[in-house]
Order: structure tokens, then sequence, then C-alpha cells
């Protein structure tokens, strides 16, 4: 939890942003990086230990930009934590927007975990996380990309912790639904978990020892475990008389 080094992609706002800040309370360097600068320079604003990195995980170059930067600047990286990601409510038959989404959620994770295994291992503590969504166990019945592409996450956490096992710690975090500003109105979305109270959460979890390889807040569990319930239908009606509540 302390005297880390630590890249945030998604730094800028949301989750990725409200992590920074606790790691750097923590006594952690953290470098958070995204493709707003005007927002990575918000969240380092006020303190000497966050640093900026524009980075978009959908181009290559800029991936392998960042890998070299960081080798340089930050040579005592050993932790990623993997937060870019977009959402639409609905993303249905909208192919251009379905490919933006996997690129950015399912391959933009996969090209950072490939660039940065060779910096992070056989460091101390070496610990990459990746974010999944509860929308990867129960998909959205608006969101087939979306939820699709955070399947894909979790499917690539489980074959990365395999991998790397012994040299790098793979932690997935599975958020709820979280009062952000992923979709449009999301942040004061009535019946979303409040921001600070799932950073509050999430971070007992990271003191945890030993540390879960599935950050689960209490929220997600209905969703994570649906599956190991039978109760995936059940659980994905749910989601459209929510989705139908808000349409009203």
């Amino acid at each position: 939890m302390t005297d880390n080094t630590i890249l945030i992609t998604g730094g800028g706002s949301g989750i990725g942003q409200a992590l920074a800040w606790r790691f750097a309370q923590l006594g952690n360097t953290v470098i958070v990086a995204g493709r707003t600068e005007a927002s990575l320079e918000e969240t380092a604003q006020g303190h000497e230990n966050i640093h900026s990195q524009v980075l978009d995980v959908a181009d290559d170059a800029s991936v392998a930009d960042c890998a070299e930067r960081i080798a340089r600047e930050f040579p005592d990286c050993n932790m990623l934590i993997n937060g870019a990601g977009i959402m639409s409510l609905d993303d249905r038959g909208d192919m251009e927007l379905a490919r933006r989404i996997i690129d950015i959620n399912l391959l933009g994770t996969m090209r950072m975990c490939e660039a940065f295994i060779p910096q992070l291992s056989g460091k101390p503590g070496a610990t990459i996380c990746t974010t999944s969504s509860g929308l990867a166990f129960v998909p959205l019945p608006t969101g087939p990309a979306y939820s699709a592409s955070k399947a894909g996450v979790h499917s690539y956490s489980l074959q990365l912790r395999q991998q790397l096992k012994g040299d790098i710690a793979v932690i997935e975090i599975a958020p709820p639904a979280v009062q952000t500003g992923l979709t449009p109105g999301q942040a004061t979305r009535e019946g979303y978990m409040p921001l600070d109270d799932y950073i509050d959460e999430t971070m007992a979890n990271f003191e945890k020892d030993p540390t879960p390889v599935e950050n689960l807040v209490a929220n997600v569990l209905p969703l994570r475990n649906a599956e190991r319930e039978g109760k995936v239908e059940e659980r994905q009606e749910m989601l459209a008389r929510m989705l139908a509540q808000r349409s009203e």
C-alpha cells in the first residue's frame, strides 16, 4: 500500500482519478495517464507525488512511447492499474462504436499489460490491476459491446494471472454501477454507488492480507455470483427494469 510507483490509466477522472489520490495520500509515487492533458493536470494539482503522461491506450505508438518514458523517468515503477475505458448505455447495432469500445476497454488493457510486463517483472510488489465490471458477468441488455469487452478483460485477467504466477500479481477490479462521469448523467444517478463509498471499500480490499485476486465491493456481488447461483437471467431482467425506469 506504500512506497510503490504506480501507473494509472484513465487517471484523469472517475475511479482512476480517485484511486490516484488515495494511493498518493499513502505516500506512493503515482503517474496518471490519459488522453486529456487538462484532466490529468487537475488530478495532479496540489500533489507533488502525482505526475502525468498523455496516453491513448488505443494507439500502439502512444503505448510504446508511454512505456519508454516510464522506463526512463520512473524505473522503479512496480504497479500498473488499467483504468481507461469508455461506455455507452446503448451500443446495439453500432459497429463503429462497438469497435471503439473493444479497442479501448479490452485491447487497450492488453496493449498496456504486454508493454509493461517486462518493466514490472522481478520488481518487489509487482502488480497489474485490470478493470472489468459487474457487467462482465451479467451483460447489460443494451450494452453488448461494453459487456463483451469487460467479459474479455475478465478472461484475459485469468490467463495473465496464470502466466505471471510467482512474478507479477494480477488483481481484477470489477466495479458495480458507480457515480462517475462514465456515461451522461451517471455522476448523480440515483441507485448508483457513490464514488467515495466505492473507493473506501476498494481500498479496504487492497489492504487485506492476502490481497484478493478479485477486488469486489458488496454492491457487485449479485452480478459476480449470478452464474454460480443460477440467477443470470433473473439479474439480466433486473438490469432491463432499471433501464426502463431511467427512460420513463
